[in-house]
């Protein structure tokens, strides 16, 4: 069934997608939308999830995402799969579809928030962001702004990106706190410069907090 599978992935890799990919650091070239009518098909199926996994292929891991059962990895597991995931569609789509729904999310985010490894502490601010948006109850919000306002500037591209978002949906949820998430942003200017097509709201937080604020407002 493995060999199947990759089979069909090499039959949907597209050398102009992997041209667009790898600009952002992932080596697959295989359309999303395909993807994800593969994964459809499949359905779940936890063995061949991990299977697919273990082949460290991208297109392979993504689709391993899509078809596993989020909630039946151990703590550990997730753990590993993290550190292994390299790319960042994987370290996404790990985080956001898997990991978050798993039983073990709140031990991971505070394991991966504290880790040292830039990369995995951003794994840890997007469980964050989660709880920040979802269930804000016994989070310290103005804690963490203080640690956002201390080392988002200098932090590594990824683990800014995480934080920054953060930031933004500290200000964008939380009224009292505002006011300091925007002055934060104005501050520090990260991301203030940022490439943004026509028509999509800036990563820099005090544009992204003032217009999510006034969409929920003309709601």
């Amino acid at each position: 069934m493995v060999g199947e599978v990759m089979t069909e992935l090499a039959e949907l890799e597209d050398p102009k997608i992997r041209e667009v990919n790898e600009r952002h650091g992932d080596d697959h070239g295989v359309n999303l939308s395909k993807l994800r009518a593969l994964a459809k098909r499949l359905k779940t199926q936890q063995e061949l999830a991990c299977r697919l996994w273990e082949t460290e292929d991208t297109a392979a891991r993504l689709l391993a995402i899509l078809i596993c059962r989020p909630k039946a990895f151990e703590r550990d597991e997730l753990d590993v799969m993290l550190r292994e995931a390299r790319t960042p569609k994987v370290h996404d789509w790990l985080v956001n579809y898997v990991v978050k729904k798993n039983p073990h999310s709140e031990e991971l985010r505070l394991a991966w928030s504290a880790d040292p490894d830039p990369v995995v502490g951003s794994a840890g601010w997007a469980l964050t962001t989660e709880r920040v948006a979802k269930k804000p109850e016994g989070l310290d919000l103005a804690g963490l702004l203080d640690v956002i306002e201390a080392e988002m500037n200098e932090a590594p591209d990824r683990l800014q990106w995480a934080m920054n978002h953060c930031l933004a949906q500290i200000g964008i949820e939380h009224a009292e706190q505002r006011t300091r998430a925007i002055d934060i942003g104005e501050r520090l200017e990260v991301l203030k410069d940022y490439p943004t097509p026509p028509g999509c709201t800036s990563p820099f937080a005090p544009v992204w907090i003032t217009e999510m604020v006034r969409r929920q407002h003309d709601k």
